[in-house]
């Protein structure tokens, strides 16, 4: 298990270093370790602020990069001139080629919630993937078990997600922070910089899998979106809507796909092939 290749000084610095009183087997002790750090980041485009988010403190500037990408801001590096970190990490500028891009008059304000949007304003938003991948389901378990090595924030403090993007045969990249969504976002900054083509990848993450997330995942063009835990409910229905294989709680052992399955090689079982789904077994009380 190689974890090194994982760790940075820069992604040490999305911790604080904290003390807690601990309550094992019957007795206390004080424990010296860290906690996860979470602070307010404000983005500026062009001079003009556009965004605040909630997220961990390093690494900012892919973060806003990606979160641009995911908007629909920005395409590729080609559409960006400078991109700057203040002093205190709280405010990146990202100055773009394009003088004349101009905000919306509202400043966007995100905690990686999709409140108020229905599910047909969001369905819309995407044309369902047409893909040929296919992954044994043994492998995307490696490629789960692979993403855990990457979680070094996790191990240390926990509180903490962690996200990757594979090609089928290995974790290419991996992004950490306190918001499941960020990770997402911080991933695609990196494809950017990389200048690495997210069509077909894999989406692994260690969080719940949330509506925002998948239609990140969407605009990406991704066909497996695979967590360690749960989608909602809504994120089933948009992976079915959008032809994307949606999977739960991948872990040693097993796996549950709840869209597109033949993907993974799932063949009809008689004819409960319909049922994979949200609300079809209604009716017959499972």
């Amino acid at each position: 298990m190689n974890q090194d290749k994982w760790k940075s000084d820069k992604l040490m610095d999305g911790l604080v270093n904290c003390s807690y009183a601990a309550y094992e087997r019957g007795s206390w002790r004080v424990i010296d370790g860290a906690a996860p750090g979470e602070e307010f980041l404000r983005l500026h485009v062009n001079g003009l602020e556009l965004a605040t988010l909630m997220c961990s403190p390093f690494e900012q500037d892919t973060l806003a990069l990606g979160f641009l990408r995911a908007e629909g801001i920005i395409q590729s590096m080609d559409d960006v001139r400078l991109v700057t970190i203040c002093p205190s990490g709280t405010c990146v500028d990202v100055w773009l080629r394009n003088a004349n891009f101009e905000p919306p008059r509202r400043v966007i304000i995100t905690s990686g919630c999709g409140g108020g949007v229905t599910f047909d304003d969001l369905a819309e938003q995407q044309a369902p993937l047409t893909s040929a991948r296919q992954l044994a389901p043994e492998q995307l378990i490696r490629l789960m078990s692979e993403l855990q090595e990457a979680a070094v924030l996790y191990r240390t403090a926990r509180g903490i997600h962690t996200s990757g993007l594979s090609d089928g045969d290995q974790v290419l990249m991996a992004a950490q922070d306190v918001g499941r969504h960020n990770t997402v976002d911080r991933l695609w900054g990196q494809c950017l910089r990389r200048r690495q083509p997210t069509d077909d990848l894999i989406l692994l993450s260690t969080g719940r899998i949330s509506s925002e997330m998948l239609n990140k995942a969407a605009k990406m063009r991704i066909a497996i979106v695979a967590s360690r835990t749960s989608p909602t409910a809504l994120s089933i229905e948009l992976a079915h809507a959008w032809n994307i294989t949606l999977v739960g709680y991948v872990r040693t052992g097993g796996l549950r796909a709840y869209t597109a399955p033949e993907r993974l090689g799932f063949e009809e079982i008689g004819d409960r092939r319909s049922e994979i789904g949200v609300g079809v077994n209604e009716e017959s009380g499972e």
